[in-house]
């Protein structure tokens, strides 16, 4: 077979200095349960000025990431930032350019070493599926699990097979299935075989939106139980933001920002970062006396000279709507879009020179007419400031 393939597929038996192999009774051969107890061990993963050069142009930069044993990192970006060919240089599909990648403080890439992918211990999953269209589906999940004697490996695949919800197709063969139902088969292949390191390109993209959820939450529950160390490659924030103990930003071939989904929401470092992770308005202020003129007030300004020309940034949900003459700036309503819960509402408001949209919680009955008077409340919490570099200002 490709050795591509079984990188993609995931040995999980464990590579030198990371933890025994299946453990022998003191009475003779390990059982089936004891081969499977000692199967995961989670790895720490960790890039060092990861590099990657094309004919074309560099796909990387210079990537610093430090992956703790059994965390989940999502990376975020727009497409062509470097998300895929980190992950593809993880699994020792691609080699760096330059730098290092090691798991578990053993170097598998770099300028003197190269270990192939199948010596990795690490499960891949692309969005493409690569299932085997001669097997069956039980077959396709099972084939990681050679190790194991053929009604364990067959239990295991089934268990797995069960929680992705697609026990009934065991039988059947992969031209059968929709592509959401071949993306959870590729899922399960990948994660059955317990390997120390999964990674994840875009997993969830060919699902709806509500087996999209509860395929992240069983996703997130393999993984616990497992204690795999994970990188998931995503272009969704709200997907990062509920599967990532911590989230990396990359943008053209760099890392921009690392950290919490919260920090990164309340503290973004770059505009880019703020566009990211919620609808904002986007205005174009100047400093002038060590601060910013608005009309809901002064927004004080550290970082910058007056005269220094800036954005500043209210989150949608950062604008309430009340009835006229109440409290606020006076607005007239200019157009609503009702969207469930909230509606979107964009609002000519006293003072400003171009309108803002605000996204509102809708009430049970209540939705705001088109020309109706209303008073407009900003909240400052709800407000930020960044450079014309892009750059967060205090």
């Amino acid at each position: 077979m490709d050795w591509s393939v079984r990188s993609w597929l995931g040995r999980g038996r464990g590579t030198e200095g990371e933890g025994p192999g299946p453990v022998a009774s003191p009475t003779g051969p390990a059982s089936a349960a004891q081969r499977r107890a000692a199967a995961t061990f989670a790895a720490r993963l960790t890039f060092e000025q990861i590099v990657r050069r094309y004919d074309d142009g560099d796909a990387l930069l210079g990537v610093d990431l430090d992956i703790a044993p059994g965390e989940v990192v999502c990376l975020l970006g727009p497409s062509g930032c470097g998300k895929t060919t980190l992950l593809r240089i993880a699994s020792g599909i691609e080699r760096p350019s330059s730098g290092r990648v090691l798991i578990n403080d053993r170097e598998v890439a770099g300028p003197e070493r190269f270990v192939p992918p199948e010596e990795r211990s690490v499960g891949l999953m692309f969005q493409d599926f690569a299932l085997f269209p001669h097997l069956t589906i039980l077959q396709n999940v099972a084939f990681g699990l050679k190790a194991l004697p053929p009604e364990v490996a067959r239990r295991e695949a089934m268990s797995v097979l069960s929680r992705v919800g697609l026990e009934r197709y065991a039988s059947a063969y992969p031209h059968i299935l929709s592509g959401g139902q071949q993306q959870r088969v590729a899922l399960a292949r990948a994660i059955v075989p317990r390997p120390s390191v999964v990674l994840m390109d875009e997993p969830f993209s060919g699902l709806d939106v509500q087996l999209r959820d509860s395929m992240q939450e069983e996703t997130l529950a393999l993984l616990r139980e497992t204690r795999a160390t994970c990188m998931i490659v995503t272009h969704h924030p709200e997907e990062a933001m509920r599967l990532g103990d911590r989230i990396a930003i990359m943008r053209k071939g760099r890392i921009v920002q690392l950290g919490r989904a919260e920090q990164l929401y309340h503290h973004p470092a770059e505009l880019f970062v703020a566009r990211l992770f919620s609808e904002i308005n986007e205005l174009d202020v100047t400093v002038r006396n060590g601060a910013i003129d608005m009309p809901f007030g002064r927004v004080p300004v550290t970082g910058l000279r007056d005269g220094d020309h800036a954005t500043l940034c209210i989150r949608e949900r950062g604008i309430r709507l009340h009835p006229a003459g109440t409290c606020g700036l006076a607005g007239r309503v200019l157009h609503v879009k009702f969207l469930g819960d909230v509606g979107l509402v964009e609002i000519g408001v006293h003072g400003f020179d171009v309108p803002l949209r605000a996204r509102t919680p809708v009430a049970v009955g209540e939705v705001w007419s088109k020309g109706a008077e209303v008073s407009v409340e900003i909240d400052p919490a709800r407000i930020l400031l960044f450079s014309k570099q892009g750059r967060e200002t205090k």
